[in-house]
């Protein structure tokens, strides 16, 4: 039996092969016991294979209890981590700041050593230089100059320091691409991630007889090899959902669309193009960037457990605070006594209340009036501000990019996200809404339909050279169909820019990039040179099962307004909208004057 598991703030939610839907509150402390929790209710305790998405590593960062880091640079460059870009967090706010460093200044060391920008060695590393380290350190993360081109420095001090006991990550092992900030930050992540991850993913090797992990990217890894790199794992959850989106949404008629997922805690929407999630170089996550392959998946602080209030101006604010799985919305009856969205929601008629959720029985209707009362609060509002806050997330995936969102179609999932997802589309003239089957587990299908992946990406260091392209492109392929296993399929990508440019463009090929550079950017400039930094890699395995091979949901015609309880999530039917069965189960919601 395989088993695809989404672990959410709120909920735990997972699918077998058979179609079989568990919903288990999340247990925070421990996410394993939850996991353990919903296999013994899908009755498959030990799977053959569990794929699974985890929020581990974005809560330790967002909480900040990750491990305390050392760093370890060449001479000089200690400081990078800190100083950053010029690039301001807002630009017109002078109260903002950016995040606090994960390594504290006392904590960051330097060590004699020089390659230059061909990664050539200047000087050669001084072993008497790199310094004991506090005694209180649990992760060591080491950043060399130029490391990227050639990583014999780093691997010589990470060597040294491993042999001390401690943990190290070196930045050719986590991300080999030029620009030092933001390698530096990717690296110090990965440290700072991997001892709670580490441990959390080696107690869930024993659930079952091959567990993997779903990353940024969208591909599945082995646990174990997760656990060396925790960083790729930052956006695991949502990524799974956006894959299945995008399948259902092309099966339905729509290859371009918004993947719209509301949970109980976020809201993650990201643009899909000819049946494909658009993919992002690297991502900011919590403040810091981060220079790993990954979706291009936006989160906004808003979901079913988001807290309403008043702030001290008198104005109703919604998230990004969340009542999380425990208490949860006061309607859950679990001594919550905050306003959700959920509440809102419910007191609205949007939820039914003689509906049963799986764990919670009967929400409490009265219990949510009076949340709601004591702060003072209109339901109504509270559903407007959240959907005004979503509405704003996918503007920007798709109007600031250049995408008339007229053009695409909503595919809302999640627990909350059919309840919101008309209001969104109407706000924006969308096409039409798509809820796909199983769409409160949306999340944990993709994961259950994902395939092993795995990426390697090299910076090149003749940008505008070619020579010896080809070959340092079939190694690279090679080596990462290697590391997914037979019957791979790979890729190749080379990262270009036009001469002068400070950002990139990932193309199949470099004749590619002025029809790629035009269709982003609205422009070309075909006599200028194409500069090749970054030569990428994606080795892809074998589908197992697709999502078009799930049982099918019957589905039946709707028209608004309408309330749809389903056990996995709800679906609120507008007045003048209509949901008609579209493929592999879905509901096709449109206005009814273009049904």
């Amino acid at each position: 039996m395989h088993v695809g598991a989404d672990t959410g703030g709120t909920f735990t939610d997972l699918v077998d092969e058979r179609g079989r839907v568990r919903k288990v509150c999340s247990t925070p402390e421990d996410p394993v016991v939850a996991l353990e929790d919903g296999l013994r209710a899908l009755g498959s305790e030990r799977p053959s294979r569990l794929a699974h998405g985890t929020t581990v590593a974005t809560n330790a960062l967002l909480e900040r209890t990750g491990a305390r880091v050392a760093l370890v640079a060449t001479r000089g460059f200690a400081d990078v981590i800190e100083i950053a870009r010029q690039a301001r967090p807002s630009l017109y706010d002078v109260w903002a700041d950016r995040p606090e460093p994960l390594v504290a200044r006392d904590y960051r060391f330097e060590v004699d050593e020089r390659l230059d920008a061909r990664g050539r060695a200047l000087v050669p590393v001084d072993e008497r230089s790199i310094p004991d380290l506090p005694h209180d350190v649990e992760a060591v993360a080491v950043c060399l100059l130029h490391s990227d081109l050639s990583p014999e420095h780093e691997q010589r001090v990470g060597e040294l320091l491993l042999a001390r006991g401690l943990d190290v990550t070196c930045s050719h092992e986590v991300s080999p691409e030029f620009r030092e900030y933001e390698r530096m930050v990717t690296t110090v992540l990965n440290a700072y991630l991997r001892p709670r991850c580490r441990s959390y993913l080696s107690a869930m090797a024993a659930l079952a007889d091959d567990v993997l992990v779903m990353t940024s990217a969208g591909g599945l890894v082995p646990a174990l090899a997760a656990a060396d790199v925790p960083a790729t794992l930052l956006l695991s959850g949502p990524a799974g959902g956006v894959r299945a989106a995008a399948a259902v949404a092309a099966a339905c008629g729509f290859p371009d669309a918004v993947s719209f997922d509301m949970g109980g805690t976020s809201t993650d929407v990201c643009l899909v193009r000819g049946g494909a999630p658009e993919p992002a170089a690297g991502r900011v996550v919590a403040g810091f960037p981060l220079r790993l392959p990954a979706l291009d998946v936006h989160t906004i602080g808003a979901g079913g457990g988001s807290i309403a209030a008043l702030d001290a101006g008198g104005a109703l604010v919604v998230g990004p605070r969340s009542a999380g799985a425990v208490p949860g919305p006061a309607c859950y009856g679990r001594g919550g006594d905050r306003p959700t969205v959920t509440d809102a929601d419910l007191v609205l008629g949007r939820i039914p209340t003689d509906a049963v959720f799986p764990e919670l029985g009967r929400l409490d209707v009265a219990a949510a009036r009076k949340a709601l009362d004591r702060a003072d609060v209109d339901a109504a509002g509270v559903v407007a501000v959240v959907d005004a806050a979503m509405e704003r997330a996918v503007r920007r995936v798709t109007v600031e990019r250049g995408v008339d969102p007229a053009a695409l179609a909503l595919v809302a999932f999640g627990g909350a996200g059919p309840l919101h997802a008309c209001a969104i589309a109407d706000a924006l003239g969308m096409r039409a809404v798509i809820v796909p089957p199983r769409a409160g587990v949306l999340s944990a299908v993709g994961l259950l339909t994902a395939r092993r992946r795995r990426g390697l990406v090299r910076s090149w260091p003749s940008p505008a050279s070619r020579d010896g392209l080809e070959r340092a492109l079939d190694v690279l392929a090679r080596d990462a169909g290697a590391l997914v296993g037979s019957g791979a399929s790979v890729e190749t990508f080379v990262d270009c820019r036009y001469a002068g440019q400070s950002h990139e463009l990932t193309v199949g090929t470099p004749d590619e990039f002025h029809d790629e550079h035009r269709r982003r950017n609205g422009y070309e400039r075909r006599d200028d040179v194409v500069e090749i930094v970054a030569l990428r890699a994606s080795a892809e395995g074998q589908h197992t099962l697709d999502v078009e091979q799930l049982p099918d949901v019957p589905r039946r015609a709707a028209d608004g307004p309408a309330v749809v309880a389903e056990p996995d999530a709800t679906m609120w039917l507008p007045e003048g909208w209509v949901a008609r069965p579209g493929a592999l189960g879905a509901w096709v919601l449109r206005r009814r004057s273009d049904a």
